[in-house]
């Protein structure tokens, strides 16, 4: 089951539905980095925890820090993502941290057992060529 609703703080108005892959292999790891076509900046994670997937901004608010390479973790019925570099966390359904600091996060829609994540750019697994980021 896909997570996140349009109402929710923190998710983008803006964007259109983009195909990512199909769901059967991509529930095969816990987080993929999916890249932008406008640049490092906008590179998204897709998280598969418990049977749902969330997306949010790649780089963590506070420095930058790689989220696809933070602990994931359950507490009082959240899951939270730890950035690896000086372990702030973030809700992966709100992007909300115990902090002030807020991680943007994506709506992520399941059909016909394809992934699609709403987004104002081109997403894919693969990094775009340097003449083809728009």
């Amino acid at each position: 089951m896909a997570s996140g609703s349009g109402d929710e703080e923190g998710n983008t108005e803006g964007g259109s539905w983009r195909l990512i892959g199909p769901a059967s292999e991509l529930s095969k790891k816990r987080c993929r980095l999916m890249h932008s076509s406008l640049g490092y900046d906008s590179d998204v994670c897709l998280f598969y925890v418990k049977g749902d997937f969330f997306a949010m901004d790649a780089r963590c608010s506070h420095s930058g820090g790689p989220l696809c390479e933070g602990d994931i973790e359950e507490a009082d019925g959240v899951l939270q993502v730890f950035c690896p570099w000086h372990d702030y966390d973030f809700d992966l359904r709100t992007g909300k941290s115990g902090t002030s600091l807020q991680q943007q996060v994506y709506e992520v829609k399941l059909e016909d057992g394809k992934v699609y994540v709403k987004h104002p750019s081109r997403l894919s697994l693969q990094p775009f060529p340097a003449d083809q980021k728009s």
